[in-house]
């Protein structure tokens, strides 16, 4: 990846202020600066689908541990599809980020088995693993 400027199709510089009455001069992202920012995106999504922040919309903590599974997912394929095109803190970052979601799923998962064990039932989520291809 370089760090030149992202353009939009006719030029102008691309990003959440590029434009629009009264918008101040557009922050030029980089490559390193998208690519960073996506990492982070889905990191946040995970982190919320699995119930350990709050959903900013409703402020409440919800948990979908399919949708979680799949935010992690979305990042091994960015890591595997972008192999040897990273710098090497675009990939550290990327690898670190993918770690403590997969630790974090697969203490919410133990969680949820504990749970149910303790109450008799059958447990909360019986996703799989991330990496693992759901059964059926």
């Amino acid at each position: 990846m370089n760090d030149k400027p992202e353009t939009t199709p006719s030029g102008a510089a691309a990003g959440p202020d590029a434009g629009g009455a009264g918008a101040k001069a557009p922050e030029t992202l980089t490559e390193r600066d998208l690519f960073l920012g996506l990492v982070h995106s889905f990191q946040g999504a995970a982190m919320q689908q699995m119930g350990k922040t709050v959903n900013p919309f409703t402020q409440e903590i919800e948990r979908d541990m399919p949708q979680a599974q799949l935010s992690i997912d979305m990042l091994r394929m960015l890591e595997a599809r972008t192999k040897g095109n990273l710098t090497s803190e675009e990939s550290r970052f990327l690898a670190h980020v993918l770690r403590e979601l997969q630790m974090n799923y697969v203490m919410e998962v133990h969680e949820d088995k504990k749970r149910a064990t303790e109450a008799g039932g059958p447990p909360e989520s019986d996703a799989p693993k991330p990496g693992e291809t759901p059964a059926g």
